[in-house]
């Protein structure tokens, strides 16, 4: 087992073991045991009460956290000419169409999003290979392909961010920064807990959120009472 570091005891030490933090507790103090040197990343982990193999009990969706994510979303537009203004006007940080289809089957990945329309899906579906471990696929159900593209790059540049449940039953997402208030850390993860609970599948039986924990990157998790409301 690695040995911890001594600021990874010191962090380790102010989480009280065995108790389960309010959600305004947990944002402050992800906040006092976050020592990196760098704007860490505030994470999420959700664990629910769903099987998803079932196809009935498959939660995914979308979110725009009220406080972005204190990322700069590099976006990649898929679209035809008549759409290229639009979306560079929008913020797109990469337009166009054929040239990046073929940067990305030479294995070029470098963007957070990929938004196209529905007239282009069929020259993406060879690319799922590529697109589909990275989470980069388009696709209708968070918003990606649309033929709205100006509205759709806007959204991910404030801080619109999708999820998906794992096979394991858990919901990871990146909720903001570290050098966020406490109240606009709470504020985002809030906002995420309650689009999973409008979400819950009428299928799923007994207790929805199971557990929550929140960390930065590098830190140790926080308990985070599952209670939400």
């Amino acid at each position: 087992m690695a040995r911890l570091t001594k600021k990874q005891k010191e962090a380790l030490a102010k989480i009280e073991k065995g108790k389960v933090y309010s959600l305004d507790e947990a944002s402050a103090l992800v906040k006092e045991i976050t020592n990196t040197k760098f704007d860490a990343s505030v994470d999420l982990a959700v664990r629910l009460g769903v099987d998803p193999r079932k196809a009935n009990q498959m939660v995914r969706g979308v979110v725009s956290l009220p406080h972005g994510t204190g990322k700069d979303m590099k976006v990649l537009a898929l679209v035809t000419p008549d759409k290229e203004a639009e979306a560079k006007e929008a913020g797109a940080d990469y337009v166009g169409l054929d040239e990046y289809l073929d940067k990305i089957k030479s294995g070029w990945t470098d963007v957070d999003v990929i938004i196209t329309m529905p007239s282009v899906m069929g020259k993406l579906g060879p690319l799922g290979r590529v697109l589909g471990p990275r989470g980069l696929m388009p696709n209708p159900k968070t918003g990606t392909v649309t033929m709205d593209v100006a509205k759709a790059v806007t959204e991910v540049k404030a801080g619109k961010i999708d999820f998906k449940v794992d096979k394991t039953g858990i919901v990871h997402a990146a909720i903001g920064k570290a050098s966020f208030s406490a109240d606009k850390i709470a504020g985002n993860a809030n906002e995420l807990l309650q689009t999973l609970i409008k979400l819950k599948p009428t299928t799923a039986k007994g207790t929805y959120v199971k557990s929550i924990f929140m960390s930065s990157t590098m830190s140790p998790s926080i308990a985070v009472d599952p209670k939400i409301g």
